[in-house]
């Protein structure tokens, strides 16, 4: 066993980097047997020096991260700082000075992903991130190195855990979107600012990295279509239970059925409560992958926290140091595809769509005329209503995006149609 340790810098020391800290000292002779060298925490770049850290030497703690990588001795750079800079300028930096880098940082990977790949191919290093996408899950390596041999043609799941929490609440106990948001940012599952979980963008950053290892092709944030949850309300849920269906945020990227494109999406959608995705609750996530040769996998767990995305850290820590040892490097981006990503309104499902209508004759036939004019198929239909108001529930059958966009904004110069209140794609049939 090599005696000289492999040195470790950490960029950032938050939630995840103090975690990372804690389990590299706590389990320093396991990682030793387990990588076949020492690894050394040699140094921690922070903004704020000053900030007490139980069990981190204060000789270590620096403000100067680009310092710390040049100086020569490092071998493996971790960067939890997240964003966009100086993350991008660090691990660019890192590579040019002979250092791997292990990321948890999605947002900086979905926008330059291509980009940090070229940099660690030119470098001849690694460039790891399972935790940029499910937390503790191990989702990237199975689908880049288990996966390889096979064809992957859709991927769905929940790769949130804040946003689950919330829907979740809503569904068991009845709550509205702000209480159950007050629930989940009293319980540190929220950010004060939740907006990049509740609309949408962390879900997207997730789905736009999946994307590019299942269909080896490139798909940038920009790329995914995406829909907040700000909107699902107790009425929605409460449709949803009528159709023997929950709501869930869901990241859906699918391969054309031609094999010629593929699609990328995070928005709400009903899912059978027998599909196995209706029973995630909590904070937890779970991602189907459909492969040709395999079938469907599913891969459950904590996605997000301090200790279980540095579990996810930590596993990368160990594959780049191994390879470090070899002298060799792990996969990098595979790309060869070079697909492109078709927009929303190709994407086909169902919907179910609640609409506010006159109570009186004739208006289901309108609206039933207005759904075959533009191409979409009804499925059911329910209606309530009293003192000339009504509630219409219509479920279609799979249609293009496009057509359902054509045959709301049809249904919305209705006279009969006093509004449209809410629109739902319907997954997982």
């Amino acid at each position: 066993m090599r005696t000289r340790p492999l040195k470790v810098a950490l960029l950032g020391c938050g939630v995840v980097g103090s975690e990372v800290a804690r389990i590299m000292t706590t389990h320093a002779d396991d990682l030793t047997a387990r990588i076949g060298a020492p690894v050394e925490l040699a140094g921690v770049a922070v903004r704020r020096p000053s900030k007490v850290r139980d069990g981190i030497d204060p000789a270590l703690v620096t403000t100067d991260a680009t310092a710390l990588l040049k100086r020569g001795d490092i071998d493996v750079a971790i960067e939890v700082i997240g964003g966009i800079e100086p993350a991008r300028t660090l691990i660019t930096t890192a590579f040019e000075h002979g250092i791997s880098v292990v990321s948890a940082n999605k947002a900086l990977l979905a926008q330059d992903g291509a980009a940090l790949h070229a940099a660690a191919e030119a470098a001849g290093l690694d460039l790891y991130y399972e935790a940029a996408v499910a937390g503790a899950i191990p989702l990237v390596r199975p689908m880049r190195e288990s996966l390889a041999g096979d064809k992957i043609n859709r991927v769905m799941g929940i790769v949130n855990g804040t946003t689950n929490f919330i829907l979740d609440k809503m569904d068991s106990t009845g709550a509205g979107y702000q209480e159950a948001l007050d629930e989940a940012t009293a319980l540190g599952y929220a950010e004060a600012d939740p907006t990049a979980d509740v609309e949408g963008y962390d879900a997207a950053a997730k789905a736009a990295i999946l994307a590019g290892i299942a269909f080896h092709t490139r798909v940038r944030l920009d790329d995914v279509y995406r829909e907040g949850m700000t909107e699902v309300s107790a009425a929605d849920f409460a449709s949803a239970r009528r159709m023997g269906c929950t709501i869930k945020l869901l990241a859906i990227l699918e391969r054309a059925a031609d094999g010629e494109s593929v699609t990328a999406r995070v928005h709400p959608a009903m899912i059978p409560l027998t599909h196995p995705l209706a029973s995630v609750r909590e904070a937890y996530n779970a991602v189907f992958v459909e492969a040709e040769a395999a079938g469907r996998l599913m891969f459950y767990g904590p996605g997000a926290g301090g200790a279980p995305t540095a579990s996810a850290v930590l596993g990368d820590l160990v594959a780049v140091c191994r390879n470090k040892l070899a002298e060799a490097k792990g996969p990098g981006e595979s790309a060869y595809t070079q697909l492109p990503v078709s927009p929303m309104g190709d994407v086909v499902t169902r919907y179910h769509i609640s609409l506010d209508v006159a109570d009186k004759p004739g208006v289901l036939a309108q609206v039933a005329t207005t759904f075959a004019e533009h191409g979409v198929s009804i499925d059911t239909v329910r209606q309530q209503g009293k003192d000339g108001e009504a509630s219409l529930v219509v479920v279609t059958h799979r249609a293009p995006d496009a057509a359902l966009s054509g045959t709301v904004e049809a249904l919305r110069k209705l006279d009969t149609v006093r509004g449209v209140a809410s629109i739902m794609r319907v997954e997982g049939e």
